[in-house]
């Protein structure tokens, strides 16, 4: 398990690095801005989707202990935000 302490420090990170988050089930969220993610104590709110205005249209909720991985992704194009692959 991924502890929520080591992923609050990785979306602290300035400037923050585009990650991607693997789950156990072979789930992959890309995510590409901070502000799009919750983190909680067992838990992660992932938002996804958003409109030109930065309003997420969607959200995921994923367990901690099912997260596998963390990787790094190149930096996104001006405007991406948070998304599922």
């Amino acid at each position: 398990m991924i502890r929520p302490e080591t992923l609050v420090q990785q979306f602290r990170k300035r400037p923050f690095q585009p990650i991607r988050l693997v789950a156990e089930e072979g789930l992959r969220y890309d995510i590409y801005h901070p502000d799009g993610v919750i983190v909680l104590e067992r838990d992660l709110i992932i938002a996804m989707a958003p409109n030109n205005h930065g309003v997420f249209h969607q959200s995921v909720r994923v367990s901690l202990a099912h997260l596998v991985a963390v990787e790094d992704l190149p930096m996104a194009p001006v405007g991406t935000q948070s998304d599922e692959a």
